[in-house]
Formats: C-alpha cells, sequence, structure tokens
C-alpha cells in the first residue's frame, strides 16, 4: 500500500514536470512559491491586519495558526519523517528554485498558507477568505510544479494548515463566550 502511494506521489510529479511546465509559465509559478518562502506574504499580511482594529483579532489568530503550525510542521514533522526532496529520489525530476535545506514532508509553505487562509476564512468576509484560500491553493500547487514537494507532503500541510486554523479559531470563540 506505501509502496503504491510513493508510486503514485511521483508519478504525478513527473507528469506535472512532462505534461503541465510550461517555461512561459514557470515564471509565474516561480514567483507564487516566492511568496510562500518562510511565510513572509502571510507574516506582513497578518500584522497589516493588527494595524486596524477592526482586524486586529483575525491577525492576531492568523500569527498564532502559523506558530502553532510551525512547530508542528518545522520544529517536529520534518525532523522526524526526514523524508528527502523528490528531485533527490525520482530520477529525471527537475527543480526549478533552488534546492531547500530542509526535508521535504510536510509542506511548510503549504501549511503556513493555510494556517492562515484558513482564519481568514472563518473571520473575514467571504471574498477575502475565499481570495486567501484560492492563494494558498496556488502556493500549494506551485510547490508541486516547482518540484521540490511531494503531493502526500502537500497535502499533510493542507489538513496541518486548516486543523491549526480551527483550533485557533475554537479557542478565540470560546475565549469571546467565557467573557461575555
Amino acid at each position: 500500500m506505501m509502496d503504491a502511494l510513493i508510486q503514485l506521489d511521483g508519478n504525478c510529479l513527473l507528469w506535472i514536470q512532462e505534461d503541465l511546465r510550461l517555461d512561459l509559465w514557470d515564471p509565474f509559478w516561480k514567483g507564487i512559491t516566492f511568496l510562500g518562502d518562510r511565510g513572509w506574504f502571510w507574516l506582513v499580511l497578518s500584522l497589516l491586519l493588527i494595524v486596524f482594529p477592526k482586524t486586529r483579532k483575525t491577525g492576531i489568530m492568523a500569527l498564532a495558526s502559523m506558530a502553532l503550525c510551525a512547530l508542528v510542521t518545522n520544529v517536529c514533522l520534518k525532523n522526524l519523517v526526514a523524508r528527502p526532496r523528490p528531485y533527490t529520489q525520482i530520477p529525471g525530476l527537475t527543480a526549478l528554485i533552488p534546492a531547500p535545506s530542509d526535508y521535504s514532508f510536510p509542506s511548510g509553505h503549504t501549511t503556513a498558507s493555510f494556517a492562515c487562509a484558513g482564519v481568514y476564512l472563518q473571520t473575514l468576509p467571504r471574498r477575502y477568505g475565499t481570495a486567501a484560500l484560492l492563494l494558498a491553493a496556488s502556493i500549494a500547487f506551485s510547490r508541486l510544479y516547482v518540484g521540490v514537494h511531494y503531493p502526500t507532503d502537500v497535502f499533510a500541510g493542507l489538513l496541518i494548515g486548516l486543523a491549526g486554523s480551527w483550533i485557533i479559531c475554537s479557542i478565540a470563540k470560546k475565549d469571546i463566550s467565557t467573557r461575555i
């Protein structure tokens, strides 16, 4: 079962490289993946939300969600699983960006993106939450497109990010209801 999943992971990446990658699109997807580098875009956006009283709580919750998810992903799981990057394991797969120095599982870009987008979706007007979710999905796909993550890395990052946002939003709702 696990061998079949590993094979499917690799075949999916090769399919993306062979059938979806186009020189014309490479700069676009590299730019999208750059938005997720170290979570900088989400950090800046969340800090900007903190500046305004109406969105301050959302910004704080998004930062808390990112912090929680970074502990799970970058401190625990990446080192525990120690999965090598796909371009080092799949013959013929080429990464389009410089080699990341950490392990592959789970995708930190995807985790941070969904940690924030999940909070925004639950706390901001629908159009802003939906836009954040679409950007998070684009960043997640970009990690596959540039060849630095397996699909299962990205899927795990998505689940961790959404779980972290749900936990933080649930805690925030409990905090509000105990104060009323």
